[in-house]
Order: structure tokens, then C-alpha cells, then sequence
């Protein structure tokens, strides 16, 4: 019975289907948590593309009348 191997095999067969069986639950759940945990932001938020507007023209990239302009367009 069990190829020579004898009660050793009976006691270890279990063993590793129960080990395989958590490392596939666990293989499953990590990656399902790694996929959701940090969703990357898929558009900037207006705000932010205010604040960047606003630094551009403190630091006079643009003029006033391209500040107002692009302003209302964010505004939109």
C-alpha cells in the first residue's frame, strides 16, 4: 500500500491538500485586495487644475486675460 511509503503518506497526502488549499485562499485574497486597495484617480479634479491655473499665472507664465479665459472653461 502507498508504493513502500507506509502511514507516512497516509498522514502527509492531507497535509499538503490542506496547505494547498490555503495558499490558493490566500493567493485569491491577496491579489483581490491588491487590485482595489489604491484605485489610481482616473481624471484630475478641478480644483486641482484650478491651483495649477492660479500658479501659472502668480508666476507669469500666462495673462490675466488667459487666466480669466481658461477659468471659465474649467468652470464649465
Amino acid at each position: 500500500m502507498w508504493f513502500g511509503w507506509g502511514w507516512g503518506m497516509m498522514f502527509f497526502i492531507p497535509l499538503f491538500f490542506i496547505f494547498g488549499a490555503i495558499a490558493i485562499y490566500y493567493f485569491l485574497i491577496s491579489s483581490r485586495h491588491n487590485c482595489n486597495s489604491h484605485p489610481a484617480p482616473r481624471y484630475q479634479s478641478e480644483s486641482k487644475a484650478s491651483d495649477i491655473l492660479a500658479e501659472r499665472y502668480a508666476k507669469g507664465e500666462i495673462s490675466k486675460e488667459e487666466f480669466q479665459q481658461m477659468k471659465k472653461e474649467l468652470e464649465r
